[in-house]
C-alpha cells in the first residue's frame, strides 16, 4: 500500500490532471446542487443572487467553482446588465454566453492571479469550500489527535503522526472533547481569506453545507458522491470527495441559513391560487414550479439548512 496524507490524496483525486473535476460530464453528472440538476431551482437561486447584489448596488458577479456555468447561464438569463465571470478548473464552456468571462483555477484553495483587485463586485462561491481538500484527523483512544493517512487506490486508512503546530490549536480552538474524527479546517479559513483579500469593495459569500463548535459531527463529514449516491471516499479520481465547513472558523461577518436569507430576498411565495390555473394555465404551472422550486431551496432539513456565509469589504479595507 502507498500511504498518503488525505489532503494530498483528496487533492490529486479532484484537481490532478486526471482528476474527479476535470472530467467531461462534469459535477451535474454525479449530482444536484441548488443551481442545478432541480427543476427550478437554478432559476431561482439565480433571482436571490441578483437581488442580493441588487441590495448591494453591486454591478459584478463573480462565481467561485462555477462547474460548467449553470448558475451563469441562469444569471444571465435574468439580468444581462451586469458583468458576470466564473472561475473553475476547466476551460470556459462552449455554450456559455457571449460576454459572459471565465477564469481557470488551479483547484483546491488555489485561486488564478488575474483575479485581484475586484471592485463594486458580489463574489458566490456555491459549494466551493466543501471541496477545498484538508486534513483528516482521528483522536487516539489515549487522547491526542493523529493525522489519517490513506492508500488512494483502496481508501484504506491508518492513524498516523501525531498532530501539531497550528493544525493543533485549530482543533483546541474549534472542536469538541467528544469529537473522535474530524477535517481540519484551516485550508477553508484560508481559502476564504484569500478570497476575500481580492475583493476591493463588495460583498463575498460562501455558501455550503456545514456545521459550528456546537454540532461538530462526532466521527467527521469526509464522503463521496457517484452518479447521484454517496459512496465511501476513495481517493482514486472515480468519485466527489467532500466534506462539511466548519463555518464558524471562517472570520466571516456573517452566518445565516439559506432558507432565512432566500425569505428575505425573495418572499414566500405562496402556491399559487386555482382560479389562476383555470384563467391561465400556463402562468399557473409558472408560478407553481416556481413555489416549488423556492420550498425546494428552504427546506430546513434538506437545501435550506445551507449556511451563506458573507463578508462586506470597503474601499481601505486591509488585507
Amino acid at each position: 500500500m502507498t500511504w498518503t496524507s488525505w489532503q494530498a490524496a483528496w487533492q490529486e483525486a479532484l484537481y490532478g490532471v486526471e482528476g474527479f473535476y476535470r472530467r467531461a460530464e462534469g459535477p451535474a453528472g454525479h449530482f444536484s446542487t441548488s443551481a442545478q440538476g432541480i427543476p427550478g431551482t437554478g432559476q431561482v437561486l439565480a433571482q436571490a443572487v441578483v437581488a442580493l447584489a441588487d441590495r448591494h448596488g453591486l454591478s459584478t458577479i463573480v462565481e467561485i467553482g462555477a462547474g460548467r456555468g449553470e448558475l451563469l447561464r441562469e444569471l444571465h438569463s435574468i439580468d444581462r446588465t451586469r458583468t458576470l465571470r466564473g472561475v473553475d478548473v476547466v476551460d470556459r464552456p462552449s455554450n456559455l454566453p457571449d460576454g459572459v468571462d471565465w477564469l481557470r483555477s488551479p483547484g483546491g484553495l488555489g485561486l488564478p492571479a488575474e483575479l485581484a483587485g475586484l471592485d463594486d463586485v458580489l463574489v458566490i462561491a456555491h459549494e466551493w469550500l466543501d471541496v477545498v481538500p484538508c486534513p483528516v484527523v482521528l483522536r487516539s483512544p489515549d487522547g491526542p489527535w493523529r493525522y489519517v493517512t490513506v492508500d488512494p487506490a483502496t481508501g484504506d486508512e491508518r492513524a498516523d503522526e501525531l498532530v501539531s503546530g497550528a493544525d493543533l490549536d485549530w482543533l483546541d480552538t474549534h472542536v469538541p472533547d467528544h469529537v473522535r474524527r474530524a477535517e481540519i479546517g484551516r485550508p477553508r479559513d484560508t481559502a476564504y481569506a484569500d478570497l476575500c483579500s481580492r475583493v476591493l469593495s463588495g460583498l463575498v459569500v460562501a455558501v455550503d453545507y456545514g456545521h459550528t463548535r456546537d454540532d461538530r459531527p462526532v466521527e467527521g463529514t469526509l464522503i463521496g458522491y457517484r452518479d447521484g449516491v454517496s459512496v465511501p471516499p476513495v481517493p482514486d479520481g472515480s468519485c466527489d470527495l467532500t466534506a462539511h465547513v466548519a463555518v464558524d472558523a471562517l472570520g466571516a461577518d456573517r452566518l445565516v441559513r439559506q432558507r432565512d436569507i432566500l425569505h428575505d430576498l425573495l418572499g414566500r411565495r405562496p402556491l399559487p391560487d386555482q382560479d389562476l390555473a383555470r384563467a391561465d394555465p400556463s402562468a399557473y404551472l409558472l408560478e407553481l414550479q416556481r413555489a416549488n422550486a423556492l420550498a425546494t431551496l428552504t427546506a430546513p432539513t434538506g437545501l435550506g439548512a445551507f449556511w451563506w456565509a458573507t463578508t462586506l469589504r470597503r474601499s481601505g479595507d486591509l488585507g
